[in-house]
């Protein structure tokens, strides 16, 4: 066969089509076909902290009890993998991704791809960048806390509860995450407006425990009057503890740790006095995701948003609320 210049153009212009077609075929979310059971992914964003875990295991007690096919996959703590994941998810052909997208920007391709197949994609606990990729167009909706809302809550409490401690060192989460963006954004509008507080440091501990202590360590030292210590997450509100004790201080009566996430471990802490007040961050998200993907599938019409409930431990209720945390 020759190949002239006219089948050449016509060929490239086919392919442009195509590949326009491909990219607007769905104007809104891709739809989710009624059927008995479904082959479902979830792509986890690590796996190293007791939060993800009790998250996970809801997701997978779900699965199994509606007898749906979980392709679960672990990012490791890594944007990168976590769209090769996602990737992967859609060559096996699954009917709709679970996606909880490690960071804001990084997962946008991911979720784009995911939509260019046709296989819908529901967010769980963390967001995307609004301006990049927008509920019910690219992808379903988002389940999850009010991260912003969370923060808040913290800083209120500290507000009422400070008894002249005012001077602060805040453990951010992961950088670029909407948790720690959020979560930043509702305690530091707060303590803005009220004059006697100051944050004297702000620093990633990326959610980690041992990065929290390290973290909180070399702050305390930088900061020696400091007597807060607001951490994004329960893991490094423990890490900060032992950084505090180690030290020479005494968590709670030297300085005061408040946190976010209310797991067993950190709401025992409440109870023992060593951490002040944490904010529950719900991880049960089994029941509701699976929920709304058959509602989805029935044609029903999904909010943009999904806001989970969460609970709010200190002195008065920890020991009373201990058992029902995760």
């Amino acid at each position: 066969m020759t190949i002239t210049r006219r089948t050449l153009l016509l060929t490239s212009a086919a392919g442009f089509a195509a590949a326009v077609f491909a990219a607007n075929a769905f104007a809104e979310s891709p739809p989710l076909k009624k059927k008995d059971t479904y082959k479902v992914g979830f792509a986890q964003t690590e796996s190293n902290n007791p939060w993800r875990l009790a998250q996970t295991a809801s997701m997978q007690d779900e699965a199994k009890k509606r007898g749906w096919q979980l392709v679960y996959t672990d990012a490791a703590s890594s944007a990168a993998k976590q769209v090769a994941d996602v990737n992967s998810m859609i060559a096996q052909g699954v009917d709709l991704i679970f996606l909880a997208p490690r960071e804001e920007k990084p997962l946008i391709p991911a979720i784009k791809a995911a939509k260019n197949a046709g296989i819908p994609v529901i967010l769980l606990d963390r967001n995307v960048d609004a301006s990049l990729a927008k509920p019910g167009e690219d992808y379903v909706t988002f389940i999850g806390s009010n991260f912003i809302e969370e923060g808040q809550r913290v800083a209120d409490w500290l507000v009422k509860n400070a008894n002249g401690k005012t001077t602060i060192i805040e453990l951010e989460g992961t950088t670029g995450s909407s948790p720690a963006n959020d979560r930043k954004k509702g305690f530091d509008d707060v303590i803005a407006k009220n004059s006697d507080f100051k944050i004297v440091a702000s620093q990633t501990g990326d959610f980690a425990r041992d990065k929290g202590r390290q973290v909180a360590e070399t702050l305390l030292q930088a900061h020696p009057d400091a007597n807060v210590v607001y951490a994004h997450n329960d893991e490094m509100a423990i890490g900060a503890i032992s950084a505090i004790e180690a030290a020479g201080k005494v968590p709670g009566k030297d300085i005061l740790v408040l946190s976010i996430d209310g797991g067993k471990e950190a709401v025992q802490g409440v109870v023992d006095g060593k951490i002040a007040a944490v904010v529950e961050c719900n991880p049960r998200f089994g029941p509701k995701a699976f929920d709304t993907a058959v509602a989805y599938a029935n044609g029903e019409k999904i909010p943009a948003k999904l806001i989970n409930p969460d609970q709010f431990y200190d002195a008065s209720n920890a020991k009373e609320l201990l058992s029902t945390a995760y």
